[in-house]
């Protein structure tokens, strides 16, 4: 069936054959009859990783396998959403080992992208928790693969952006929580240097992140809110919320119901929203209590918030750079704020050790914006690589839509060897996204 199909960016919008299956043995026949495929999930990751000239649905690959509530081990075939996983986990007592920022992914699709969280600098990325997964791959033989068992494919699938083939089943493990609630501490940070200095000093804590003012300048160049945060015990809570410590917060009822103009979105509405949302904390340091959503999932409130960039889209931006070049981190923030260009969501992370063959986070800073498409801006975003370069970095595969080749292969230090194995699995070059074309991986 013919589909227009695009990303959580709305960039690009292609027109793509989408199948979808329920059983196993249908699938396979169709990955060794059909070349130029790449799986898809719910559509979360921002770019071109999963657009291709026929889309494999796994929305209907949705069942949970098992659940191992005394030991925390979960079973599921790919298309399962993590919001789904968590209506059934939170209540039992469990949480995910890692969860990146919005909970509208599916299982293959946090695997696929080796997603990360919060939490990066203590548990690492998704791939860490992985206990064994099935991989569909280009001979359509069904592997499965672990960190003890064909190891090739299971450390390039974790990633991968699909390029080894369709993942169906993942078991890994989950953290044990009392309740379903954070304990949060909010600090203001006057400028980028101090955001820095706070991250260091709370470094014990299990969560942290913050948002960041990309348009500022002098004294107040890079001011920030740090969230840092640890899963609330029982004795954290009030009388009221100790009546049910597990239960699930509400469901996101508001919603953008169409695209919105683009010309809302301007270096003043940027500006004004940037001081409003760091005018909001009052005080110095604010700790509260609350639910796991609104600090994991602030976007998540809001349905189809991408339609506030516009009908032209927008592309996500993230960086990672090491942990000794915050010089790198300056220079291209200023670039930003010369630029005039801000992001209403600047999101500034600090991630442990590489996770695995393909995985995007080093130990470092990673900084994510948002910026609407629109005129000179691919232009200005290929300055930013060059200075990505420069200072070591890399960028997101998950969330890229447009890095050029070189910037790939100068960047990723395994580009080589993950290629090797991606030819290896990928047999009849079967498995094929627009991504994939574009940085010559499966050519």
């Amino acid at each position: 069936m013919q589909k227009r199909l695009a990303n959580w960016g709305n960039y690009p919008t292609i027109t793509s054959e989408e199948n979808a299956f329920t059983q196993e043995q249908q699938l396979r026949e169709f990955v060794v009859s059909n070349r130029q495929l790449i799986a898809r999930g719910n559509g979360r990751c921002y770019g071109d990783a999963s657009l291709g000239k026929h889309s494999i649905s796994m929305l209907k690959y949705d069942k949970i396998l098992s659940f191992d509530e005394q030991n925390g081990f979960l079973e599921t075939q790919a298309g399962v959403t993590l919001d789904q996983i968590l209506d059934i986990i939170v209540p039992k007592g469990w949480f995910l080992p890692v969860t990146p920022g919005t909970k509208f992914i599916t299982v293959g699709g946090a695997v696929a992208s080796d997603v990360h969280g919060k939490n990066h600098h203590v548990d690492g990325a998704f791939s860490g928790h992985i206990t064994e997964m099935d991989v569909i791959t280009g001979d359509g033989e069904t592997v499965t693969c672990s960190q003890e068992r064909h190891t090739d494919l299971f450390w390039a699938t974790c990633g991968g952006m699909g390029l080894t083939g369709v993942i169906t089943r993942v078991k890994f493990d989950l953290k044990k929580i009392e309740t379903a609630y954070i304990k949060q501490k909010q600090l203001k940070a006057r400028n980028l240097e101090e955001v820095i200095r706070l991250f260091d000093e709370y470094k014990h804590y299990t969560y942290s992140m913050a948002w960041i003012d990309c348009l500022q300048k002098g004294d107040s160049f890079g001011r920030s809110i740090l969230i840092v945060g640890e899963h609330a015990t029982k004795a954290d809570l009030n009388p009221k919320q100790q009546e049910a410590p597990l239960k699930l917060p509400a469901k996101p009822r508001l919603t953008v119901p169409f695209n919105l103009p683009s010309f809302i979105l301007n270096t003043f509405t940027v500006k004004a929203f940037n001081w409003l949302y760091y005018g909001k904390n009052f005080k110095k340091e604010i700790n509260n209590v609350v639910p796991y959503e609104p600090f994991f999932y602030p976007l998540d409130a809001i349905l189809h918030w991408n339609r506030g960039y516009g009908k032209a889209g927008f592309v996500q931006y993230q960086f990672v750079l090491p942990l000794e070049q915050k010089a790198g981190l300056v220079a291209i923030l200023q670039r930003i704020s010369e630029k005039g260009w801000g992001s209403f969501l600047a999101v500034l992370k600090v991630f442990g050790h590489q996770d695995s063959l393909i995985s995007f986070p080093m130990e470092g800073y990673t900084l994510a914006l948002d910026f609407p498409v629109r005129k000179g801006l691919f232009e200005f975003l290929d300055e930013l690589d060059e200075i990505v370069l420069q200072y070591g970095g890399r960028l997101y595969l998950s969330k890229d839509a447009r890095m050029k080749q070189d910037v790939f292969w100068k960047s990723y230090p395994n580009a080589n060897r993950f290629a090797d194995i991606v030819k290896t699995y990928n047999s009849g070059k079967r498995f094929e996204s627009l991504q994939s074309e574009r940085l010559l991986l499966t050519k």
